[in-house]
């Protein structure tokens, strides 16, 4: 039984080995992993429940994007599709999770039915060239916001903001933050940021550091009691937490920033004004805590909106 729960994680959406954490630069392309014929439950898309209704009246004035969403009938987006409950395509091609229903839901705003959702999987380092040549519209994927890749594109957001933190088995409690880890087997994707973070800070031991290729490697070997922390951005740990709610658990003490926005044309400065008007929107309205309740809220750990940043 144990075996099976193990390789159903395994399976699960593996994250690829990244140069940083997720939103960093230089993440390359993602296995194909995460959809298999007899994938467990687990692997079921589900939805957190709030509706999308397309605006009949909206307008974007001034937005080459929007005139081009507009004539198309239709919006591409580009996406993640193996980061549980934030960016998922499950065995039966459903696409779910915070990333995804946000993504919607901005969509709506523009007048588009999330049916006619055309989403592209683009790797994060491709990412900044596909909004610059038109391959998507925006793209909603941990995509932190910085000032090098403003040079390239715009940002609305944030409209998460997340933080390396912790994961760890539901009974643990002698790890309560980084400063707790002495002693402690500490898990994260080879070469990642985290875990040099983890390395540079000595937060714990040399031999007690263990990496390998995918995250979800490491939260089997958490699950197997083989290692006491899986280490990456939060918004990636919850969403494995909300996968096994009654063994894992995120620790909850973050302890560096990421501020996730969506990515847009450069110079599309009115669609940047209007998508940030709809987040804004959803942070009052209650759209933003269904969503967050219904994807990443799953794993137990609350959630609030963060203040908009408008530049």
């Amino acid at each position: 039984m144990r075996m099976k729960r193990v390789a159903a994680v395994a399976m699960m959406a593996s994250l690829a080995l990244s140069a940083a954490a997720c939103g960093k630069e230089g993440e390359p392309t993602p296995s194909a992993g995460g959809t298999a014929s007899g994938a467990a439950q687990s692997d079921t898309c589900k939805s957190s429940g709030a509706t999308f209704t397309p605006k009949t009246d909206a307008a974007v004035a001034g937005s080459p994007t929007f005139d081009k969403i507009k004539a198309a009938g239709k919006v591409s987006i580009g996406v993640k599709f193996d980061q549980p409950n934030l960016g998922y395509k499950d065995a039966q091609g459903k696409r779910c999770g915070f990333d995804i229903e946000i993504a919607q839901y901005v969509a709506s705003t523009l007048g588009i039915d999330p049916a006619k959702i055309e989403y592209k999987e683009i790797a994060s380092a491709n990412r900044e060239t596909a909004i610059k040549g038109g391959e998507v519209d925006y793209y909603v994927g941990t995509y932190s916001i910085t000032d090098k890749r403003k040079n390239d594109i715009s940002f609305a957001g944030p409209y998460f903001v997340a933080g390396q933190d912790l994961l760890v088995r539901k009974d643990e409690t002698s790890i309560t933050g980084k400063d707790s880890l002495k002693g402690k087997k500490v898990c994260s994707a080879t070469g990642s940021t985290p875990i040099q973070k983890v390395r540079d800070e000595g937060l714990t031991e040399p031999n007690n550091i263990v990496e390998f290729k995918t995250y979800s490697e490491c939260v089997s070997q958490l699950l197997d009691k083989k290692v006491d922390a899986v280490t990456t951005d939060d918004a990636i740990l919850k969403g494995y937490a909300a996968q096994s709610p009654s063994e894992l658990k995120v620790v909850g003490q973050p302890f560096s920033t990421e501020k996730y926005g969506i990515g847009l044309p450069k110079d599309d400065k009115a669609l940047r004004d209007y998508v940030n008007n709809q987040i804004e929107a959803s942070f009052s309205n209650g759209t933003w805590q269904k969503i967050y309740d219904g994807t990443l809220g799953l794993s137990g750990s609350a959630g609030t909106p963060p203040t908009l940043e408008r530049y």
